[in-house]
């Protein structure tokens, strides 16, 4: 059961949802408090079936995306260009309820499931905080912006946004997932000249000249450590280095 949505809420119905390594990370219970029984899931695009008191920006039928960093628009963070990190709607792992009365929304025979990130988009209706959706345009795809949602806006935003590539300059991305090809995509949006895709997979290596990656190294082809490597190929070292593997020894 899906109760509905209470004050700054909102109720949506959820037609696309992908399968990030982070829902199996959570739902592996590693390295965090375990939050049983949960509804995981924040990758995802549907589309509003009702609002809550106080929810003027959105309304029935709008199509969204779910965002698990939301933004409150009020507070110092939301209101710089320097950070996003919400004082109301950050990140927070443990929370398995909702803001507003620590309440979960959703229930089986009275016992409450609570919530992943503010999202569980693995549901078909799931209710989240206003400050946790963007709007989009309803011409587009929801099968395909869905990834818009985690991925995608992650590594995009991530060089665009912090790295920031000079025009000309040389990029190295390692790791050539979804985010890492996110990524690339920012760097050449950015006008680098060299993008150089590191990946222990070669396989990913073709797919990846579509995002902008124009050299590739495996570190497993060389016996020195894959800085060295890079260093010899730009004449010292790269201009921007992103890390999209999320392995420590990366």
């Amino acid at each position: 059961e899906v109760a509905p949505p209470k004050a700054m809420e909102v109720r949506v119905k959820i037609l696309y949802t992908s399968l990030c390594h982070t829902d199996v990370y959570f739902w592996e219970a590693k390295g965090q408090t375990p939050v049983f029984p949960r509804i995981f899931g924040h990758e995802a695009g549907g589309v509003v079936e009702s609002v809550g008191e106080g929810v003027t920006g959105l309304a029935p039928g709008d199509h969204v995306l779910p965002i698990f960093t939301g933004e409150c628009g009020e507070c110092a963070h939301c209101k710089s260009q320097e950070s996003n990190m919400c004082d109301l709607l950050r990140i927070n792992t443990d929370r398995g309820v909702m803001i507003g009365d620590g309440q979960s929304r959703f229930s089986i025979n009275g016992k409450p499931i609570y919530h992943f990130l503010g999202t569980s988009t693995f549901s078909e209706y799931t209710v989240i905080h206003v400050g946790c959706l963007a709007k989009i345009n309803p011409s587009a795809s929801l099968d395909k912006v869905c990834v818009v949602s985690c991925g995608i806006s992650t590594g995009y935003g991530a060089t665009v946004n912090v790295a920031r590539p000079p025009k000309g300059s040389t990029v190295a991305v390692f790791g050539l997932g979804a985010v890492g090809l996110a990524a690339a995509e920012g760097a050449r949006a950015s006008g680098a000249s060299r993008i150089i895709g590191v990946d222990l997979n070669p396989s990913r290596f073709e797919g990846a000249k579509k995002f902008g990656v124009n050299e590739f190294v495996n570190p497993a082809d060389h016996k020195k450590p894959v800085q060295e490597v890079l260093a010899e190929m730009t004449n010292g070292g790269v201009d921007r280095s992103i890390e999209c593997t999320g392995n420590i020894n990366a």
